[in-house]
Parts: C-alpha cells; sequence; structure tokens
C-alpha cells in the first residue's frame, strides 16, 4: 500500500540505521595463537528489517526510485531469498508499493512458507514464474510481461552499479581498522563495492556461497559499472560453499554452533557461516602473518524458517 505522498529520500533517514556499524573484536583462540586479532563488523545490526548488505544495497536503489518519481519496485528471488523479504520491508516502511518475481512456478499452488508469507504480509505482490522464465528475466521481452507500468526494477540480490558504490560505505568504515576484511558473496554486489571503498595496503576476501567459479566475472563487471574499472585488493576463495546454495555438512554446523557459543553471536547459516569457517580456516593455515587484523563482515541474522541440507 502507498501513500498519497511519494517515498523518498527523508523516509530512509527516518528509519534511524545504525551507522557505522558497530565493530568488535573477540577473542578466539584459533587466531590469537597466530598472532592475529579477529573483528566483527556487525552488519546485521543497522536496521531490524534491514540488515547487512541489504540495507547498503538498497539504499542507493530506493532513493533513485524516490528521485525518479516512482511508486513500485519490482525485484526478483527464490523461495526464501532475504534480498525479497527486505524489499518487501522497505515498501511497507517507505510507501511502495512492491512486486516480488519469485522462482518456482510450482509455488504457486502450495501454502507460502514464512519468508513469503512475511513478504506478502508487508504488501508485496508475489509473482512466481517458472525457472525458464526466471533464468530469462533480464532479457527486455519477458521483464515487459513481468513488470507494472512504471516499476522501477531492482535485480535479483539487489546487485547493480549503484548498489556497489553503497557497498563502499563499508570499507571506507574499515580504514585504518582492517588489514584483511572477509565477506560472503552471493552475487557479488558487497564485494565489489567493499573492495573499492577499502584504503589501500587493505585486501578483502570473498567466500561464494555458491558452486559454479562464475562470481570473479560478475564482480568485475559491477566494478566496470560502478566504477569504470577494477577498483581494489580482491580475490575469491571458492572452497568453502560446501557444496552450494543453502548446502551445509555436520563439520560446518558443529563450527557455527561452537562459534555462537564462544563468542554469543549468532551465526547465520547460508553466508556467515561459510565466511566465518573459513577465514578460521585459513588463519589455522598460516595464510596470514602475525599481526594481521582479520575483519569478518556480518552481513545478515539467522533465519530459523530456511531450508538447510547436508551437502553428499
Amino acid at each position: 500500500m502507498t501513500s498519497d505522498n511519494p517515498p523518498g529520500a527523508a523516509g530512509l533517514a527516518a528509519l534511524r540505521p545504525v551507522l557505522p556499524s558497530p565493530l568488535a573484536e573477540v577473542a578466539d583462540a584459533r587466531f590469537a595463537r597466530r598472532g592475529l586479532r579477529l573483528l566483527l563488523k556487525r552488519d546485521d545490526l543497522i536496521h531490524p528489517d534491514l540488515p547487512g548488505n541489504k540495507w547498503r544495497k538498497l539504499e542507493p536503489n530506493l532513493n533513485a526510485a524516490a528521485a525518479a518519481g516512482r511508486r513500485t519496485l519490482l525485484t526478483f528471488g527464490g523461495a526464501y531469498s532475504n534480498h525479497l523479504r527486505a524489499t518487501a520491508a522497505a515498501g511497507r516502511l517507505l510507501g511502495f508499493a512492491t512486486v516480488g518475481v519469485v522462482r518456482g512456478e510450482e509455488l504457486a499452488d502450495r501454502p507460502l512458507n514464512p519468508s513469503l508469507a512475511q513478504c506478502a504480509a508487508d504488501g508485496m505482490e508475489l509473482r512466481f514464474v517458472d525457472r525458464g522464465t526466471y533464468r530469462r528475466k533480464t532479457e527486455p521481452e519477458v521483464l515487459a510481461r513481468l513488470a507494472p507500468e512504471g516499476a522501477f526494477v531492482v535485480p535479483e540480490g539487489g546487485s547493480n552499479a549503484a548498489a556497489a558504490r553503497g557497498c563502499t560505505a563499508l570499507g571506507r568504515e574499515l580504514h585504518g581498522v582492517a588489514d584483511v576484511v572477509g565477506v560472503a558473496c552471493g552475487t557479488g554486489g558487497t564485494l565489489a563495492g567493499l573492495a573499492a571503498g577499502l584504503a589501500g595496503g587493505q585486501r578483502a576476501i570473498g567466500f561464494p556461497v555458491l558452486k559454479g567459479g562464475f562470481l570473479g566475472a560478475e564482480v568485475e563487471r559491477l566494478q566496470r559499472e560502478a566504477f569504470g574499472g577494477r577498483r581494489g585488493d580482491w580475490t575469491l576463495d571458492e572452497r568453502f560453499h560446501f557444496g552450494g546454495y543453502a548446502r551445509s555438512s555436520a563439520e560446518l554446523e558443529q563450527f557455527a554452533e561452537d562459534f555462537g557459543s564462544r563468542h554469543g553471536v549468532p551465526v547465520e547459516r547460508v553466508y556467515v557461516a561459510k565466511l566465518l569457517f573459513g577465514l578460521t580456516a585459513l588463519a589455522e593455515a598460516g595464510a596470514f602473518p602475525a599481526g594481521t587484523n582479520v575483519v569478518a563482515v556480518i552481513t545478515g541474522a539467522p533465519h530459523t524458517d530456511a531450508p538447510y541440507t547436508s551437502a553428499p
């Protein structure tokens, strides 16, 4: 439902995001024995409905939609997409109508899972499409069928040039603090902006949560569109996806439980657990020289309703 007045940037400021997000050092023997400091960048605390990289990527897109006078947001995601949920919440809070294109035509005949039910409760219109159509969602003729007239289109995961520029603030907030910054990656927008915002001598490591080896080209594409070329010192470590998106193992599950118990921090499983596991494995393998300040970006809070399956 939209208000009589068009949504705008003033509404975003009224949401009172916690920025810069908190930064807390944690005492972890696996890092300390190597002479390393581990710090957690708590982007999950930025806003209860738009946490972490969802705020950083959505905020510039919402401002652009408002500046263009658009009242409707169209975006895309799977059945348990945090991005869909965040976009729906932004619509409710800021007065945008929202439309979510959901991968999986068969889901239209099933009861809504808790994630999609929350999207609907926040006013999002859900449009279910088959997987073939979903893969072609960016093609003009397909998009024309999916998008209401005058809708502002936000890409899957919120990752575009505007989002990458928005995420440069994350890098700038870590000037003088971090030597190495780790972040989990889905669509690559957060890493693209984070790396561009870091200072000389700092580097970023992205930990893809999907397998396939495609993400490097996507991060480079986003940086070209946002900044005109590759920016910052960044690499990807593809070894810690545990079988793919929302896939796990007994080892990862045990690690996440242990890390949360040690440090009193809830560990989101789809993204954050793989990031923390990867950084810890690198630390124990001696990948960082003594004296390195390692920062892990906590991009999201746990959701207990998402499926999580063990890798074979």
